[in-house]
């Protein structure tokens, strides 16, 4: 097989990588926050429920932003009901989910949680237009971030919470395209309230950080349509619109699945040509940049099943897919995905954070352990920051059903400020190692610091309760830089990292 091949300069870049590309998401759905996050009776909590061993992980994970509370959730949510003496809080059915909310985790508990992961932890608050819409938008915003001195900031201190909780990235509601959404609006229902939202938030703070909600995937009827009518009324009230996705292995077509990426960098281009055509049109200076706040493998075809048989029961067992290499390196490759647009990806969100579709998983009065997808997201999170640089692949190439011809090399590097250079890479192939070549132009790089892959003879293998290091990168050898290139070879089916100074 003929080598893969692509040339890395400094002088051809992407963009800078923001931070809030490694978010994550938390939504009361599932086991995500109760026994995921917070079980107050767990060995490991702290004083204020918290699971100190999740605690450890998300750490690890290098997780930044974090959406909450929703997701379908929060289109039924009553932020009054998540604040204030927890056992007054009244217990609601969440009709998203058909399950029973206690709301002893609430919105106090989830701003003590991210101070609890650290500094880089920022609040990504969704507010409900599905079944609410402006006042109590604004009602949330006084609630959360006035310092005092009115009726709602006044109640916030006498809930103990002195300080403001300083939210200032916030969500227009959530899929408001998907007629499986509880208050589903047309684009023009939609584009009229979130305008009206908007502009209302921005007179109590006018540098809030507003997204819009743009379409649940690029397959939805109304995709890019969406978006024009959405956009055409907030252009300039807003600075993000969002994108969700997810994928899975369907009628067992693997091949296309390991191509995933190429349809989410499509649906990217797709949107930021959208949001510039409408920019043009009302011939404003502004940029919207996008926010792919939901994103993951996700076994989705099991969910109707599994929902429509529940009986609102307190935090079921929902949605706890057991990940496999074959999943990990799928990923890893949204992951390379979302990094090859980082000049417009400016927040994205791995959905979730805790056993639902989650990189972590826990059992309750048990132990917590990492799936396969934590070690790509961990990679990326500590060594893909500072400048993308500009990547375009020479690669062998094979055939999918769904998006024919596809380079079996899905890769991007990033330059970190002291010069160093990541290399995330895939290889697609399911049987072939790929020998990689890449030219080095104008980087002071000396030699290979690290080359570690995710891979197995067994793409099904995978990390579980009774075994849960199963599965982890390791060590690759024979990785060289010499005369200014370059040279290794990716083992089949597999994330890799490699590390350059």
């Amino acid at each position: 097989m003929r080598s893969a091949r692509f040339t890395l300069d400094p002088a051809f870049t992407v963009g800078t990588v923001d931070p809030r590309l490694f978010g994550s998401f938390v939504e009361h759905l599932g086991r995500c926050v109760y026994t995921g996050v917070f079980e107050p009776d767990h060995p490991t909590a702290d004083a204020s429920g918290l699971r100190t061993d999740v605690l450890d992980l998300v750490r690890e994970l290098g997780v930044t932003a974090v959406r909450y509370p929703g997701g379908n959730f929060v289109s039924g949510y009553k932020w009054e009901d998540s604040v204030g003496p927890v056992d007054e809080r009244p217990r609601r059915l969440d009709l998203a989910w058909r399950s029973t909310e206690t709301n002893r985790f609430g919105l106090s508990e989830y701003i003590a949680f991210l101070k609890k992961i650290g500094p880089q932890a920022e609040p990504m608050m969704a507010v409900n237009l599905g079944t609410r819409g402006v006042a109590e938008a604004l009602e949330l915003q006084e609630y959360a971030n006035h310092p005092s001195g009115t009726a709602l900031s006044d109640l916030r201190i006498a809930h103990g919470d002195k300080d403001p909780f300083g939210i200032r990235l916030w969500c227009l509601g959530n899929e408001m395209d998907g007629p499986w959404q509880t208050g589903h609006k047309t684009a023009a229902e939609y584009g009229r309230l979130a305008a009206e939202t908007a502009r209302a938030m921005r007179q109590i703070d006018p540098d809030v950080e507003l997204v819009a909600c743009g379409s649940s995937g690029q397959s939805m009827a109304t995709f890019a349509e969406w978006e024009a009518t959405v956009l055409q009324e907030t252009y300039d009230l807003v600075d993000h619109i969002s994108l969700h996705a997810y994928y899975e292995p369907l009628d067992g077509d693997i091949d296309s699945f390991l191509a995933s990426a190429v349809d989410m960098e499509s649906f990217i281009e797709n949107v930021v040509a959208t949001c510039d055509h409408v920019g043009a049109r009302l011939k404003s200076k502004k940029r919207i940049n996008l926010s792919f706040d939901e994103w993951n493998v996700w076994y989705m075809s099991r969910t109707d099943a599994q929902v429509s048989a529940l009986d609102w029961p307190e935090a079921p067992r929902l949605l706890e897919d057991n990940y496999s290499v074959l999943d990990a390196v799928v990923f890893g490759s949204l992951l390379i995905a979302l990094l090859r647009h980082a000049d417009r990806v400016t927040v994205a969100c791995l959905a979730q954070l805790v056993n639902v579709i989650a990189p972590i998983m826990t059992e309750p009065g048990g132990p917590a352990w990492r799936q396969t997808t934590f070690f790509p997201f961990a990679q990326a999170s500590k060594y893909g920051r500072g400048q993308v640089l500009d990547v375009r692949v020479d690669s062998p190439t094979y055939r999918t059903d769904k998006y024919g011809e596809t380079d079996l090399l899905h890769a991007t590097a990033v330059r970190a400020e002291d010069g160093t250079v990541t290399v995330f890479a895939v290889n697609r192939s399911r049987t072939e190692p790929l020998p990689l070549e890449v030219a080095l132009a104008g980087l002071d790089l000396t030699g290979v610091v690290e080359h570690s892959a995710l891979a197995d003879a067994d793409p099904d293998a995978r990390n579980t309760l009774t075994d849960p290091g199963r599965v982890a990168p390791h060590p690759v050898e024979g990785t060289a830089l010499t005369a200014g290139t370059l040279s290794a070879t990716l083992e089949p089916l597999s994330w890799n990292m490699i590390r350059l100074a």
